[in-house]
């Protein structure tokens, strides 16, 4: 049955991820979430039914206790069959300025190593 549920992010907007799940088919079917981070259960989940739009409204409120340095994952199941729907990371701290400074090293080295290939290569055919 969840391999047809559908949820979309839409926007993640004032600590609240928002999504759109749909399950087509099927009308009568009530959705039965649950989001963890690190294996525990995230509260005040709110889904709503949209019946203009034919889909059910996900609100993930991210407790500020979760954010911390690093990589903060948060996965969204389907409870009755444990299928994974969504997820979403939330990177911060010291630690993601520390990696982006050394990814930018190893750039700047290739792309300094890619202009003396390039300025030797210009050298060798603009000769011959």
């Amino acid at each position: 049955m969840a391999d047809t549920i559908e949820l979309t992010k839409l926007r993640l907007v004032e600590g609240v991820w928002h999504g759109a799940l749909k399950h087509p088919g099927r009308d009568d079917w009530q959705p039965d979430l649950e989001v963890t981070h690190l294996g525990e259960p995230v509260p005040d989940i709110v889904v709503q039914q949209d019946r203009v739009e034919e889909h059910w409204l996900v609100q993930v409120p991210i407790p500020v206790e979760r954010i911390a340095d690093g990589v903060q994952t948060f996965v969204i199941r389907d409870r009755r069959d444990a299928d994974v729907l969504a997820s979403f990371s939330i990177v911060a701290g010291e630690a993601l300025a520390e990696d982006i400074r050394a990814e930018l090293s190893l750039v700047r080295a290739e792309l300094d190593m890619l202009k003396r290939a390039f300025r030797r290569h210009c050298v060798e055919t603009a000769g011959g």
